[in-house]
């Protein structure tokens, strides 16, 4: 072997993918006016369509219209799959099949739609997402947290509070009417159109938004979308942080029109369609401001869940977090800031553990404890922000919870079954089969 061939570093394809993004990005960044032209013949290239078939694995789901699984698509063959799916974008014979409606239940008792595409669709949507997003990504401004890379609900506690401590505790918690269901479809390609000149790309994001929607009732081809982007789809929260993208910049005054939002220096913390307006002051005109770009976007606040707060008088809600002020014990006359898990979101937790505990009838300890320890960990590990949230208090809430539930659910079993009840089933599980105890655990730091 010579000297250069011993030199020369083989990529993967996962870093060929980033070296390609970040040149993308780099461009963008550089040249705000810049049109890109030449991005499909990437979008069907074996690498984009292997890494994005890698990433809708990992995120799993349910299969679409087609019924098609990834256990039946990897019992045929990926490969096979992948080269057939690349083929028909090569030659420009791909159409997108009907979006499969599932509806979800939402914690006020009301019906959440969910659009899932096919596994394919999925696929080709990642890849598309996989090119585009780090053109979008040098536009976003940097108030908008939700489904961006190395963006999270985190930073977006994290700003609230640092803007909140900065003296602008006069707060309008927004909510968008039904905002996946509402965007315009022209005046969202608009806005693609702007940095996207490659018309198979734009061809191919007007096929998803118009992809008809198909659920149990629905026998025919299913009813075309004028409007919207189905929740489910992998390039939805793309789309949906495009739009809104417009209303950022609104708010940071680089929109002619809106100055009031400099003059009163009004924030904004965005995570994908929830947002929260934080200033020193918010007048009733800037309200009315906020409604005037939001109509001329087609969109519409729900006055019923919007509402204006002042922080250290009433609290708020963002992220399944509550901010409030309470009175300090120790300085009378001071107030001092608190973060913690809203009652909403330990309601939701409770309702979790209780099904788990329905569901697992026939588990043994160990397993039980599993399945209890996943969703334990998954709750502690988002609610926990070292330095801002406080859930020694939550936590306590959880392991009553716990205790709670398992005492009850072993009471109902038999008698043969119920030793666990007589020992105290928290602690026995606890003791013997890994139960985590909330009040004991500690967040894993990763380190970026």
């Amino acid at each position: 072997m010579s000297h250069l061939e011993e030199n020369v570093i083989i990529k993967s394809d996962e870093e060929k993918i980033r070296d390609f993004q970040y040149k993308l990005y780099q461009k963008a960044k550089q040249e705000p006016n810049y049109r890109f032209y030449i991005l499909y013949d990437k979008i069907h290239m074996k690498r984009f369509l292997k890494e994005a078939y890698k990433r809708c694995k990992a995120n799993d789901g349910s299969c679409g219209v087609d019924g098609v699984t990834f256990e039946k698509i990897e019992s045929t063959g990926v490969e096979e799959f992948l080269e057939k799916l690349g083929k028909t974008l090569k030659e420009k014979s791909y159409r997108p099949q009907a979006v499969k409606r599932v509806m979800i239940p939402k914690a006020n008792g009301k019906m959440r739609p969910l659009g899932i595409p096919t596994i394919a669709d999925r696929v080709v949507q990642m890849s598309c997402k996989m090119v585009i997003e780090p053109i979008f990504e040098a536009d976003f401004e940097s108030s908008s947290y939700g489904f961006r890379p190395k963006k999270s609900a985190e930073q977006a506690i994290r700003a609230i509070q640092s803007e909140l401590k900065s003296g602008k505790t006069e707060v309008y918690d927004a909510d968008l009417s039904a905002y996946f269901d509402t965007i315009p479809h022209d005046k969202l390609m608009k806005l693609v159109g702007k940095r996207i000149s490659d018309l198979d790309v734009l061809h191919l994001i007007k096929m998803w938004l118009k992809a008809p929607v198909k659920d149990d009732e629905d026998k025919g081809c299913g009813r075309k979308n004028k409007v919207g982007t189905p929740q489910g789809g992998v390039i939805s929260p793309l789309l949906a942080n495009i739009y809104l993208n417009l209303l950022d910049k609104v708010i940071v005054n680089k929109i002619k029109g809106y100055e009031i939002f400099r003059k009163l220096k009004i924030s904004i913390v965005r995570y994908a369609d929830d947002f929260v307006l934080l200033g020193k002051e918010i007048p009733k005109e800037a309200i009315e401001k906020l409604n005037e770009i939001l109509g001329k976007m087609g969109l519409s606040l729900n006055e019923e869940k919007s509402q204006q707060v002042t922080v250290e008088e009433e609290s708020f809600d963002f992220l399944g977090f509550t901010f409030r002020y309470e009175r300090c014990k120790y300085v009378k006359g001071r107030k001092f800031l608190r973060v913690i898990p809203s009652k909403k979101s330990l309601k939701k937790l409770d309702d979790n553990y209780r099904e788990i505990l329905r569901k697992g009838r026939v588990l043994n300890g160990e397993l039980l404890s599993q399945r209890i320890n996943r969703t334990t960990i998954g709750w502690l590990n988002y609610f926990t922000i070292e330095g801002i949230t406080t859930t020694w208090e939550a936590k306590s809430k959880m392991r009553y919870m716990l205790f709670d539930k398992l005492q009850r659910y072993f009471k109902k079993k038999s008698q043969r079954k119920c030793k666990l009840y007589h020992k105290g089933a928290f602690n026995e599980l606890e003791k013997y089969y890994g139960l985590i105890n909330p009040i004991a655990y500690r967040k894993t730091l990763v380190k970026a």
